[in-house]
């Protein structure tokens, strides 16, 4: 009978703490609210920077493998933890191609690219070159894309850096790519994630 007695002062006491725990004024629940909103938006930051996120695709570039405005999921993890292989799909950015700059003060900025989606054809190392419309790496020709004929634009012979990419798109007759003076081979830093696939 006793231990029943305990039992039940004790729930008495539980209850009578939480009746007593005071409740949040509407300033300490806006807080809340703010700090959650804060941290979700931190959390998807983080995970588009350094995870993966969905990308549009804008133009026909890339056509017949992807079209005009699909979306695709893009990994950045698979460049954190391994490298760029030939025939990749990629988003990249091109030199001298950004949009806009934003300062967060003195100390803190970043800046936003037009970014592309392109074929990764060349590595660092490999020679390129373009003769009559036809794609030689290594000395070995690479046939167009299914569907696609290259618009015959030479490209002389040139080996690759230690540091630079060959990227083009699959649709050679409208792709503005490595081919373009105004781009050229791109380096590593300029390769921003992998398309895994098209949503």
């Amino acid at each position: 009978m006793a231990e029943i007695e305990k039992q039940t002062q004790a729930e008495q006491a539980k209850n009578k703490m939480k009746k007593e725990k005071p409740k949040k004024t509407a300033k300490q629940e806006i807080m809340s609210w703010i700090w959650t909103l804060l941290a979700a938006l931190v959390i998807a930051t983080v995970i588009r920077a350094f995870v993966a996120e969905p990308v549009r695709v804008d133009g026909d570039s890339m056509t017949n493998t992807l079209k005009n405005n699909e979306i695709v999921l893009v990994s950045k993890l698979d460049y954190l933890f391994g490298d760029v292989q030939r025939n990749d799909i990629v988003i990249c950015r091109y030199p001298n191609r950004m949009e806009k700059t934003y300062s967060l003060g003195a100390a803190l900025s970043f800046d936003v690219y037009t970014i592309f989606v392109k074929r990764v054809v060349a590595l660092p190392g490999d020679t390129v070159e373009i003769s009559g419309g036809t794609l030689y790496v290594n000395g070995q020709e690479v046939a167009d894309p299914p569907k696609m004929g290259s618009v015959p634009q030479d490209y002389a012979l040139r080996q690759l850096g230690t540091d630079e990419y060959f990227v083009m798109g699959d649709n050679r007759r409208t792709s503005h790519d490595s081919r373009s003076k105004d781009v050229g081979p791109i380096s590593r830093d300029m390769i921003m994630g992998k398309v895994k696939c098209v949503l």
